[in-house]
């Protein structure tokens, strides 16, 4: 890989391990992939604009990122993530970088158990309808409150130096967080696709680099490997600069959004909230030297993933 490639990748690596604390359920579209392919099982490969990159002007990756662990504190809640995984494509041009989710979303990751559940969230209230459902969820099964984060825009203002160094914002990701409860709506958020949290996640420390080629079967081919796969690990990332609004669409026509609110601080300025997240794993992989492959790198690239999948 030329040295512009290989500084890009280890940017982008660095950038997207920052992203893990998004959370979805787990596509059923996810593959068992051999080897070195292991941690790219939702890579985007058969997205159109992957497959029409040529491995020259435009040059096709995918991303892996892995988080066992972390913390987020929103207001006056706090709470402990657990295990999530972002997978993109990357698509790397002169004009700069594009990234590609995979059918269904590109984030997954354990839900957050909410401490206290509903009544530590919303109650007691003085409101008629949010009392009684403060009543109503003295049992534990209606009380259980979880959070997952979740997509709310298009990632924007991808700092390539940010991602090599530590401190400084690699991006601005857009979300919202899901609360789920049985005795809350469906719609229940903090924050919003039209009023969403900021966040702007920098590296807090360095991690260690490794680079290994392997074949497209993904077995490990030091010397003749057609793919590159760079890793970065033990590092944490993490954002303490990010305002979070209020909540929104909880209860019936609403109602629970001001007991949430005044119960969990919200909305909270920036300054007041925080992201960490611990001993994140990042991998990328893609073709070692990308126009050998050219015209049509992208197809091979989703060829030979293919070729990896486990029956």
């Amino acid at each position: 890989m030329r040295p512009f490639r290989k500084s890009a990748s280890i940017a982008v690596t660095g950038a997207l391990a920052a992203l893990t604390l998004l959370v979805t359920t787990v596509p059923a579209s996810a593959a068992t992939l051999k080897g070195d392919w292991a941690p790219f099982t939702r890579c985007p490969v058969d997205d159109p604009a992957m497959l029409a990159a040529d491995g020259v002007s435009t040059v096709d990756l995918c991303i892996a990122s892995h988080s066992p662990s972390g913390t987020i504190k929103l207001g006056s809640i706090t709470a402990t993530t657990g295990a999530s995984d972002l997978q993109l494509g990357l698509l790397s041009s002169a004009s700069g970088f594009r990234l590609v989710s995979p059918s269904g979303g590109g984030i997954v990751s354990d839900p957050v158990k909410v401490p206290g559940g509903l009544l530590g969230l919303m109650c007691p209230s003085k409101l008629l309808l949010v009392a009684q459902l403060c009543q109503q969820a003295t049992d534990n099964s209606l009380n259980n409150v979880f959070a997952t984060v979740e997509p709310a825009g298009a990632p924007s203002d991808f700092n390539l130096a940010a991602g090599l160094g530590t401190g400084q914002p690699i991006l601005t990701l857009p979300v919202k967080i899901h609360l789920q409860n049985p005795l809350l709506a469906a719609t229940c958020t903090i924050g919003s696709d039209s009023n969403p949290i900021l966040l702007k996640p920098a590296n807090l420390t360095s991690p260690t680099a490794s680079f290994t080629r392997f074949d497209g079967d993904g077995t490990d081919d030091p010397a003749n490997g057609a793919l590159l796969r760079i890793g970065l690990t033990g590092a944490a990332q993490g954002d303490n600069s990010f305002a979070v609004p209020g909540a929104t669409g909880c209860g019936l026509l609403g109602l629970a959004n001001t007991a949430i609110n005044l119960k969990s601080g919200l909305p909270s300025p920036a300054g007041k909230n925080s992201l960490v997240l611990n001993d994140a794993s990042t991998f990328l992989a893609g073709f070692n030297i990308p126009s050998d492959f050219a015209p049509n790198s992208g197809q091979q690239l989703s060829s030979l993933w293919h070729s990896a999948q486990q029956s």
